[in-house]
């Protein structure tokens, strides 16, 4: 056992045995547009039961003079502290089959210690392997199926995911830290990312929490409820098709994106960025008309 985390009291200071477990994992505070991922991860915990299996230690792994604890402060009464820290819970999808979700707040300091950490966890519980959650912003329309990319160190795996494979160089989270600590371990780990269109990058998109929950399933063998979610995917959609269909600006800006989008996922164009020459718009106009649409229109539902 380590000192590095403190295992819940229901389970008497002793790991569980579990039966080829699937690790989900997805920190706030790094690339996550529209709380797509943190959703998902919440939908995760909710569909699976999770409980909470153990807490790693705060004063290893957060610094609080910039991520500080919240007080419950109840008529000039300090009743507590919440000292947020990264946790992995337990929990089992509707066919019984074991899942382990680490969530929390991403690490500030000693990465490397953490991520060997969840890696030797990982070899104790059997995890068959890792599945790590994100979102970012692309020049993409809200009329399309939201689009997944993947990253691993295992270049054989990516070859079988049907999930774009990027090239580029990009400041990385702890999720890519853990997917090299897991795969030193022989522990198949890569990173599930939806694009989230940029002109609502500023408020929950459902579609794309949807979208990496269902990736999930395929890529992670588990069996879940998503209904719920994709419920709230249809209401936003139509919303959304209402604001733009009264501006015919944004209709025009909806129209370039669909037609950039169609080339590049045809097979058949040559469109690797923008508009093939069309300058890319901001969206943050659209974005803030979209905001004020759906406080205007929120409903229950």
């Amino acid at each position: 056992m380590s000192d590095a985390y403190r295992i819940a009291p229901q389970f008497g200071n002793t790991l569980p045995r579990l039966s080829d477990p699937l690790l989900v994992v997805m920190f706030s505070g790094w690339i996550d547009t529209s709380v797509a991922a943190g959703n998902a991860m919440e939908s995760l915990i909710s569909e699976t039961g999770a409980t909470m299996l153990l807490e790693f230690d705060t004063d290893l792994f957060v610094d609080y003079r910039a991520r500080r604890p919240t007080m419950e402060l109840r008529e000039g009464v300090n009743t507590k502290l919440d000292w947020s820290a990264p946790h992995l819970m337990i929990g089992h999808d509707v066919n019984h089959r074991d899942v382990l979700l680490l969530t929390g707040p991403e690490p500030d300091s000693r990465w490397k210690q953490f991520a060997n950490e969840v890696a030797a966890l990982s070899t104790t519980l059997g995890v068959r392997r890792m599945l790590g959650l994100g979102a970012y912003p692309v020049a993409t329309p809200h009329t399309r199926a939201v689009q997944i990319s993947c990253t691993s160190p295992n270049a054989p795996l990516i070859q079988t995911l049907p999930y774009i494979k990027s090239s580029l160089d990009v400041p990385a989270g702890m999720e890519a830290a853990l997917e090299h600590a897991l795969h030193d371990q022989s522990i198949d780990a890569l990173g599930l990312w939806a694009q989230v269109p940029h002109y609502v990058a500023s408020m929950a998109y459902p579609p794309a929490s949807a979208a990496l929950l269902g990736a999930v399933c395929d890529v992670g063998g588990l069996t879940l409820d998503i209904s719920g979610i994709l419920e709230q995917a249809v209401v936003q959609r139509e919303r959304l098709d209402q604001l733009v269909r009264t501006n015919p600006e944004h209709a025009a800006m909806l129209t370039q994106l669909e037609i950039a989008f169609d080339a590049e996922h045809s097979g058949n164009g040559t469109l690797t960025t923008g508009f093939g020459g069309v300058p890319l718009p901001s969206g943050d106009e659209l974005a803030a008309e979209l905001e004020k649409f759906l406080r205007e229109n929120r409903t229950d539902s």
